[in-house]
């Protein structure tokens, strides 16, 4: 499970916005957002970097989640 902050994202749309992203990299990965900490983690086989590349690709920028 990979963790990412994207402090971008601030409405549902946004959070349709990224995990549409990461759909499109990874259509079978498991995606849990909570939007009042603006965490997202990602159960996904692709590396961290490129599901990184897919959201900033979309319009987010993304930090490490701590």
């Amino acid at each position: 499970m990979l963790s990412f902050k994207v402090p971008d994202m601030h409405c549902d749309g946004c959070v349709t916005a990224v995990t549409k992203a990461v759909r499109t990299l990874d259509p079978q990965a498991s995606i849990a957002v909570d939007l009042a900490t603006r965490k997202v983690d990602i159960n996904s086989a692709e590396p961290a970097q490129a599901l990184v590349a897919a959201i900033e690709d979309a319009g987010f920028s993304v930090e490490a989640a701590g």
